[in-house]
């Protein structure tokens, strides 16, 4: 009788082999449970951040205006707790070198505030609505954008200007919030258009990256948000949200011309927030994912 012929070994990998098959051979058995928090704690990559992001956009793009207003009036609102509680800790803290360091932690309440309470606030929403009109440019995406962004600068604006009409009332708050409010809205006059522009550019950069990093923050959103608009205060950059704070607080001062105010500091600090939010960040965020959107049809 014929030998029995040697059976044929097992392959060494399984029928899907290669890198991404060997790496999940060597992490072991998983049970269902665990690879489904194995997911949960996986890396967003870089597509699935920016899905989420355009996904909020595109929401915002649908909300009715009458929300926009009041959203964007409650932000205009919250973000002047930025200027007065800097302004405290000026005022509160001794004149020394490092008084900016712990002062510059003042300007992230209202930021938290606005951002944890999904508020309406235009220096972020200058990135998230901007995404899905860059992925489908047609002019009624474009008319709803300028819609939504005038809607809630506006609003932001009156906003601010309430807070700063409040923070000038003399004898509402103590003396030292509106003295300090007042010494941190002064170093507004120190700035060129120039030197205010490319200021509001980086600003307006590094909120639109705020709104990047939030996806995968997830329970680090606070720390995400305070580094963030802490390094914005600390390098001193210009914000237009919360900037028109301090503009206001000055006309309702006396201290800065209405007209002064809105041309030689508000309209730079706009100006450079869209560059860096929309212009800037926006069109590196898409086009870092552009490739993979195209594949995916």
């Amino acid at each position: 009788m014929p030998r029995n012929l040697p059976t044929q070994p097992n392959p060494p990998y399984p029928p899907h082999h290669g890198p991404e098959a060997e790496v999940e051979q060597a992490a072991g058995p998983l049970t269902p449970e665990e690879r489904e928090e194995v997911d949960e704690h996986a890396k967003l990559r870089p597509l699935a951040i920016y899905e989420v992001v355009r996904k909020e956009g595109a929401e915002e793009l649908g909300r009715p205006w009458r929300s926009l207003w009041w959203s964007g009036l409650a932000a205009g609102l919250s973000i002047g707790l930025s200027v007065a509680t800097e302004g405290v800790l000026h005022a509160l803290l001794p004149d020394a070198p490092w008084r900016p360091l712990v002062e510059s932690w003042g300007y992230t309440v209202g930021f938290l505030v606005v951002i944890l309470a999904r508020q309406q606030l235009f220096t972020e929403i200058t990135l998230t609505a901007f995404l899905p009109v860059l992925a489908h440019p047609t002019g009624r995406m474009v008319a709803t954008l300028a819609r939504n962004w005038s809607v809630v600068f506006l609003a932001n604006m009156v906003g601010t200007a309430i807070f700063a009409l409040l923070l000038s009332w003399e004898g509402l708050l103590p003396p030292f919030v509106r003295a300090g409010a007042l010494a941190i809205s002064a170093h507004v006059t120190e700035l060129t258009p120039l030197q205010a522009l490319l200021r509001a550019v980086f600003s307006g950069w590094m909120m639109a990256m705020l709104v990047w990093l939030l996806p995968p923050a997830e329970t680090a959103r606070f720390w995400a948000i305070a580094l963030v608009t802490y390094l914005i205060a600390l390098f001193e950059l210009s914000h237009v949200v919360a900037g028109s704070v301090e503009v206001f607080l000055l006309v309702f001062e006396g201290q800065l011309g209405l007209a002064q105010g809105l041309g030689r500091y508000m309209l730079p600090f706009l100006v450079g927030n869209i560059i860096g939010g929309s212009a800037l960040f926006a069109l590196l965020s898409y086009g870092q994912v552009h490739d993979e959107l195209e594949e995916g049809g």
